[in-house]
């Protein structure tokens, strides 16, 4: 059956705490990923401080940069949703999955561009799209807007956030706000299920937008959690995003297994059987 012919599968309603729940599952898995879940991390944390040698001169664009980078998190994480999605199933946590992954792309499809695996990589270029109209934005508001040049994070305290009577954060803080809303609308759970099922792109973003109206109140604690997490891990010279952010990936997986039922949808590409347990029959 065509992809677009499917409607969109069941969304769950939550309670207010379940969010709590879901970190505490990330830790589990992170305890049984073991390294290959910090190594994710430690890659994330790598590549912010990347950004912040090219830009650190240059605070206006790092501010953007380092925002816009959060925008694409939703894909970059998609590795972890997989170890989540392999431990569930009783599979080994290894990097076989990580390479199934971000290599599955590629595999010979009919249509590359149409609603099969490219689905994934098509999200991932809106995304970066939108990081990219972020940090343009942001760089050319607070370049024009600044009443001084700004160099350094001080510049930027002193400037642009405890400036008397200034307006210019507020209407960087109200940009950003636009832009991130319907963008964590749009990929609280649109990423996993895309991973999950084989759903169109259409179908999926639908469904994230339906479970964020469904649970808007446990979705603003969520949200919230995820933006104070990530500021404690940037707030930490970046060396609190090891942790963060696989924690908070894995967290994102067993937030879309309890939020949306997707029993409805056929498995985008199975994971192999578990092993069966030495000295049981399989």
């Amino acid at each position: 059956m065509p992809l677009s012919h499917f409607s969109l599968p069941v969304v769950r309603s939550i309670t207010l705490s379940q969010p709590l729940g879901w970190l505490a599952l990330a830790w589990r898995d992170m305890a049984r990923a073991g390294w290959i879940s910090f190594a994710h991390g430690l890659a994330l944390a790598a590549f912010g401080a990347l950004i912040m040698a090219v830009a650190h001169d240059r605070f206006w664009l790092l501010v953007g940069a380092l925002s816009g980078f959060l925008v694409v998190a939703p894909v970059l994480a998609t590795s972890l949703y997989a170890l989540s999605r392999a431990l569930e199933q009783g599979l080994p946590a290894r990097g076989g999955v990580v390479l199934r992954t971000w290599l599955n792309w590629q595999d010979s499809h009919v249509s590359k561009w149409g609603h099969d695996y490219w689905c994934m990589v098509q999200f991932g270029a809106l995304l970066a799209a939108a990081a990219t109209g972020w940090v343009l934005t942001s760089a050319a508001l607070i370049t024009l807007l600044a009443p001084v040049p700004i160099h350094t994070p001080m510049d930027f305290l002193r400037h642009v956030v405890l400036a008397e009577g200034g307006w210019l954060f507020e209407l960087w803080l109200a940009l950003g706000s636009l832009l991130a809303a319907p963008i964590f609308a749009s990929s609280v759970v649109a990423m996993p299920l895309l991973l999950d099922r084989r759903a169109s792109l259409r179908l999926a973003v639908l469904t994230s937008w339906q479970t964020v109206l469904a649970n808007p109140v446990p979705m603003a604690f969520w949200a919230a959690l995820i933006m104070g997490f990530t500021l404690l891990g940037l707030g930490s010279l970046l060396l609190g995003l090891v942790v963060v952010m696989p924690m908070l990936g894995h967290a994102s997986w067993h937030a879309y297994r309890d939020l949306v039922d997707a029993s409805s949808l056929p498995e985008r590409e199975p994971l192999p059987p578990a092993a069966p347990t030495p000295g049981r029959s399989a």
